[in-house]
């Protein structure tokens, strides 16, 4: 068979469940949701973007951050932040020699970036520049109105030259075709229909979009709410962190994630719909992911840290469409995680591997195992959470003043009362399960020492060139 993985940043699973309180428009997405089996336990492992790729490329755990990666010209400067490390495999580099095409989609500029290297085993790969900060063009500036997205008193490029980059790189977009996700979806059409003969095939795409910045064709986010007045705050993180928003600058930024969520769904149904007219479909499965959520004013903010290992931020979406349909309309509650992607793309085409960290995921589509595991960890920088069936504990470990976090999501699945001092031996129990996967007590030191020099960017041409 052929196997399809649409992976999308930052894709919240609850949003696409519509088991969230706003319900969100993803008539695409729900035809292949009634078509595939859903994991409906998926989580993340090492977060953010480049950790949970890694995990997924290879089934190889990355937090905790046990590899020490020469970073130099990447950023963010983070735990976990580098490139796949030279001994591990990826799963393309296992395929190619079995037979199978490798292509790879994406416009996640942070995959490109020096050192990263995640075009590793795949025979063609495809870059859709702009998204983001990725330094992709530098002016002119003149040309660019940044009180469209800001307030006024934030809408110059010298304080927000991050927007001042995004803005310059979508300065040319003309119509819908143009924006981000329906290029990469266009994109992956046209490599279907030039590799139909080239099968078996692994095709990869990689969304960014609906990372912020927030940033649909308008009439996406009215569906939700508009109102005269109320500008687009597509990054709300940057005004946040100045001042708070108003109730309609809140529904309005909801808004724009809902509608970016909805044009997504336009044009992963325009891929799907291409692949039905390849006639590829009957020998195809498809794995839909996604690396992480946000908060969308869960605990009252805009966007994700690793402070908060919330289920908005930590649940993964994970949809198998097997083409066997006696696989396909199942609901498995089991745990699962980002490590088992890897093994079962690589069970799909039957090619076997050393044991790695995750696990095939097919044993519990057909009923032979009930089971893997009964906790997850997830790590994002110096933080982890350990969750099982009714606890989730939040812990920083390189803090020693750092307090506990422990939440009840079965009575309390929105995560807001900490029961830790009422529940010491819970804490510790769950502190000991992930002292044995760090292998020592906390606080720790992980081998992962990120490099503190950031790349030369955009707001630091702006920064020299005011103070001349």
């Amino acid at each position: 068979m052929n196997v399809v993985v649409i992976c999308c940043d930052t894709l919240r699973a609850d949003v696409v469940h519509h088991t969230h309180p706003e319900q969100v428009e993803t008539p695409h997405l729900d035809r292949l949701r009634a078509q595939s089996s859903i994991f409906t336990n998926a989580w993340a492992e090492g977060l953010p973007t480049i950790p949970m790729r890694r995990c997924f490329y290879t089934g190889v755990r990355s937090y905790p951050w046990r590899y020490h990666v020469d970073d130099r010209g990447s950023f963010p400067n983070m735990y976990g932040w580098h490139a796949i490390p030279t001994g591990h495999t990826t799963v393309a580099e296992r395929l190619v020699p079995q037979g199978v095409m490798t292509g790879l989609i994406a416009d996640v500029y942070h995959m490109f970036k020096p050192t990263m290297n995640f075009t590793r085993g795949f025979l063609s790969w495809r870059f859709i520049r702009g998204q983001e900060s990725d330094p992709y063009r530098t002016g002119p500036l003149s040309k660019i109105d940044l009180r469209r997205v800001l307030p006024d008193e934030l809408a110059t490029p010298e304080k927000r030259p991050g927007m001042a980059q995004y803005l310059l790189n979508v300065l040319d977009r003309q119509r819908e075709e143009d924006y981000f996700a329906a290029q990469v979806f266009r994109t992956a059409a046209q490599w279907l229909e030039e590799n139909r003969e080239n099968r078996p095939f692994l095709l990869w795409i990689e969304s960014f979009t609906p990372h912020e910045h927030w940033d649909p064709p308008p009439y996406y986010a009215d569906r939700y709410f508009s109102k005269p007045g109320v500008r687009d705050f597509i990054y709300p993180q940057m005004v946040q962190n100045f001042r708070p928003l108003t109730e309609d600058e809140v529904r309005r930024t909801k808004a724009l994630y809902y509608g970016y969520v909805t044009f997504l769904d336009r044009w992963i149904g325009y891929f799907l719909d291409a692949l039905e007219a390849s006639g590829l479909w009957d020998e195809t499965a498809i794995l839909l992911l996604s690396d992480h959520g946000t908060e969308l004013m869960d605990h009252d903010r805009f966007g994700k840290s690793g402070a908060a290992l919330h289920p908005y931020n930590t649940q993964i979406l994970c949809w198998l469409r097997h083409p066997d349909a006696s696989l396909n309309g199942k609901e498995i509650s089991a745990f699962v995680q980002a490590t088992d992607v890897a093994p079962t793309i690589l069970s799909l085409f039957g090619v076997s591997h050393e044991p790695l960290d995750g696990y095939d995921l097919l044993p519990l589509l057909r009923g032979e195992v009930s089971a893997y595991r009964d906790h997850v960890v997830i790590g994002w920088g110096g933080n982890a959470s350990i969750r099982d069936e009714r606890w989730n504990l939040i812990l920083d470990t390189i803090g020693p003043e750092a307090k506990p976090r422990l939440y009840d999501h079965q009575s309390d699945p929105a995560e807001r009362e900490n029961l830790a001092e009422r529940h010491p031996d819970v804490v510790e129990t769950l502190r000991r399960r992930l002292e044995q996967l760090l292998g020592g007590p906390i606080p720790t030191r992980y081998t992962h020492r990120p490099q503190s020099q950031y790349p030369l960017r955009l707001g630091h041409w702006l920064e020299s060139n005011l103070s001349r």
